[in-house]
């Protein structure tokens, strides 16, 4: 538990230093970079390459349009295709943003022998097992950040017992 906790807070502490230094969220920084990459992309593209859901995408796109990171429009050959773009300014950013937590990762991972790299694998496989997490979206980023929840969506989480308790308090 200590090393999750290692983890989740080394996590934790690149995505505020990224917010502090850069205003973005390890999310829309990796949704620029794919904007970057591909030059031209749609929303559902977007969606695919950096394992998010199309709604996450959405949101992620809202916020990057309102500081004029990045624009959405329609397509010259087909108006019921949207296509996103890098502004001046999104372009500038990602040139001076930090490489994200997980391409860092990666890359050290990636230097390890093929055997180490399997055996981290297969043990990490097994704690998302025994945290039965095997249905929760995998996205490329790591990132923490506020919950914001609802009463509800808690106690759906909760045993019925544990929920019953909960009522009562």
């Amino acid at each position: 538990m200590v090393s999750l906790r290692r983890i989740v807070r080394s996590i934790d502490l690149y995505s505020r230093s990224l917010a502090r230094t850069h205003r973005l969220t390890g999310p829309q920084l990796i949704v620029l970079l794919e904007v970057a990459k591909s030059g031209r992309s749609t929303p559902s593209a977007i969606a695919r390459a950096v394992s998010l859901s199309q709604a996450t995408v959405t949101g992620i796109l809202d916020r990057l349009e309102k500081r004029s990171l990045a624009r959405r429009s329609r397509s010259d050959t087909d108006k019921r295709r949207v296509e996103v773009t890098l502004t001046e300014a999104g372009q500038a950013l990602i040139e001076n943003a930090p490489s994200p937590l997980a391409d860092q990762f990666r890359s050290r991972l990636a230097s390890l022998p093929e055997g180490e790299q399997a055996m981290i694998d297969w043990m990490l496989g097994r704690v998302v097992e025994m945290m039965e997490a095997e249905d929760v979206d995998a996205a490329p980023v790591l990132a923490t950040g506020p919950l914001e929840v609802k009463v509800d969506e808690v106690r759906a989480f909760l045993t019925p017992q544990e929920a019953a308790s909960d009522d009562d308090a």
